[in-house]
Order: C-alpha cells, then sequence, then structure tokens
C-alpha cells in the first residue's frame, strides 16, 4: 500500500467520482481506476460501487477513508518536524470566498502562506457569504471566509478584520458626507442579492431603524460586486457595501464615500471551519497562521 494510492483514492472518496477525482490529481482515469483496483485487490475487499453513473464508497471504502486521512496528515506532520524539508510540505487547500474577503483580503494572506510553504496550491471557488458557510458545513470546501456568521455547532468562526458599511454615489449625485437611512430612500438603489454578508447586515440595520426593503427606491439586484460598482459609476444608483471595497472602488472609478450615519454594529470578516470534518494538515496550518494573526 502506497501512500499515493491512498491519497488518490481520498480524492475519488472526496468527488464522488473517478473522472473528477483524475482531474484533481492531474492523472488519466485510467491511471486513477488501476491504484483503486491496487487497493481492492491488496485488501481484498471492495471500495466503491459503481451504481450507473455514481461511484458509491463502500463501508469498507469509508473506514479506509478515515485511516487514509490519518497515514497522510502524519506524513505531512513528519515533514514540518523535519526542518531542513519545511519547504517541501504539499497539499491543495479548497477555499471558499465571499465577494470582498476574496478581493481584498485572501489574496494577501495566501501571498504571505506561500512565502512560507511554496509547494501548496490553493483552490478558489466564490459565492455568496451565505453560501460559503453551507459549502464548509457539507464539506465541499476546507475553509471560508465571509462577512457574516451563520450559526451551526459545528462551525468556528476566526474574526480577521474589523469594518461598517459605507454608501457610494457617482458625480451625477451630490450628496453630503453624512447620510442617514431616510436620506437614502430617496435615491434610486442599487441592492446586493440576499445570501450575500452585506446584504444581511443591511437587512438588520433597515430593521433597526424600522424601515422596510420596500420603501428603498430598488432599481436592480445584483450578485456581482462588480456589477453593483459599474451601475454606480453609470449614475444608474446609489448603494452600501463594505468600506474596504468603497475605499479600492472608490479610487479607480471616481466614486464618493458617504459615512451611513447610524450603523454602529460592528462587524467583522471571519475564516470559518467545520470542527467535525477531518481536515489535511496544510489546511490546519492555515487556520492556525490565521489564528495567531500571522497572515492577517
Amino acid at each position: 500500500m502506497e501512500l499515493h494510492q491512498l491519497f488518490v483514492f481520498t480524492k475519488v472518496v472526496e468527488h464522488k467520482s473517478f473522472s473528477k477525482a483524475a482531474e484533481a490529481v492531474y492523472l488519466s482515469q485510467s491511471t486513477v481506476s488501476s491504484h483503486i483496483q491496487s487497493l481492492e485487490k491488496m485488501l481484498n475487499v471492495r471500495l466503491f460501487d459503481r451504481v450507473g453513473r455514481d461511484t458509491i464508497v463502500t463501508p469498507y471504502g469509508e473506514r479506509l477513508y478515515q485511516w487514509a486521512l490519518r497515514l497522510l496528515e502524519l506524513k505531512d506532520q513528519a515533514l514540518y518536524d523535519i526542518k531542513e524539508s519545511v519547504t517541501d510540505l504539499r497539499g491543495k487547500i479548497h477555499i471558499g470566498v465571499s465577494s470582498v474577503p476574496g478581493q481584498f483580503l485572501v489574496p494577501k494572506m495566501i501571498k504571505k502562506f506561500r512565502k512560507e510553504y511554496p509547494n501548496v496550491t490553493f483552490l478558489i471557488s466564490e459565492f455568496p457569504s451565505k453560501i460559503v458557510a453551507e459549502n464548509v458545513t457539507s464539506g465541499k470546501v476546507d475553509v471560508g471566509f465571509l462577512g457574516e456568521k451563520y450559526e451551526d455547532e459545528r462551525l468556528h468562526y476566526l474574526p480577521l478584520q474589523k469594518e461598517k458599511l459605507v454608501v457610494i454615489s457617482s458625480d451625477e449625485y451630490h450628496l453630503d458626507a453624512r447620510l442617514s437611512i431616510e436620506n437614502i430612500v430617496q435615491y434610486p438603489f442599487i441592492m446586493r442579492k440576499s445570501d450575500s454578508g452585506t446584504k444581511a447586515i443591511l437587512e438588520k440595520f433597515l430593521k433597526k431603524k424600522n424601515i422596510k426593503e420596500e420603501q428603498l427606491n430598488i432599481v436592480a439586484h445584483t450578485d456581482s460586486s462588480q456589477t453593483l460598482i459599474e451601475f454606480v459609476k453609470q449614475g444608474i444608483g446609489i448603494a452600501i457595501i463594505s468600506e474596504i471595497a468603497a475605499k479600492e472602488y472608490a479610487l479607480a472609478n471616481n466614486l464618493h464615500i458617504h459615512e451611513l450615519i447610524g450603523f454602529e454594529d460592528e462587524r467583522y470578516f471571519y475564516l470559518v471551519y467545520n470542527e467535525a470534518k477531518t481536515l489535511s494538515f496544510v489546511s490546519r496550518l492555515l487556520i492556525e497562521m490565521v489564528s495567531k494573526k500571522v497572515l492577517c
């Protein structure tokens, strides 16, 4: 039994597909099948059932998967412990990001991480914050970076950076430096879709101010921050977004930033991971470095 065979086996389990696992590890599907057949022959058990197009892990496969994760982690720990080989630490980390952390926080963190561990690669998938949390819970991604907490006993959140929401506008609107939500209802408004962290925070703020969403003059909903910025840039409406994003966009697009009066709630961006999921050594190393503020 070779560690590489076990690594390939874990990818088939995680992707529930020989072809997708082959793509993930840059091997041909026939090579992946050969590795699995070798394991089955050596163990004299069936690891997967092929039901139509579905690949279903057997009870024997489930037990081997847990042992394989432990053995692969032990290998990584051994490399980490041998200081001369620390830069040889390899692995992949699948990260789910919402738009603002994905654009303005995660790239800087990965740059710092890769200075220490250049052979670790990252697979980045962007979703609205709520979907990021759901994908971490289901194990579709290893860790997530998002702008709102979605409570689940399996999820653990590490705060990254505090920030607030602000209003942005173009030159077509001559607005005061500070705006109340009552001022905002007078103008065309570009709204983020419901699964975004910004939308969740805004909904709480509106409820606190006893203002219904229907009272806003919403001219467009979008799940893309770039589209939202373009709408504001074209003068179609104003919007409420993350201050971090607003500062970056304002410099590049000649947009104006306005303080949102009455917004006093603390908002954080978070790293989130599933405490019930067995994570790879490199994923846990990323979490540890974030918790110790090494990457922040």
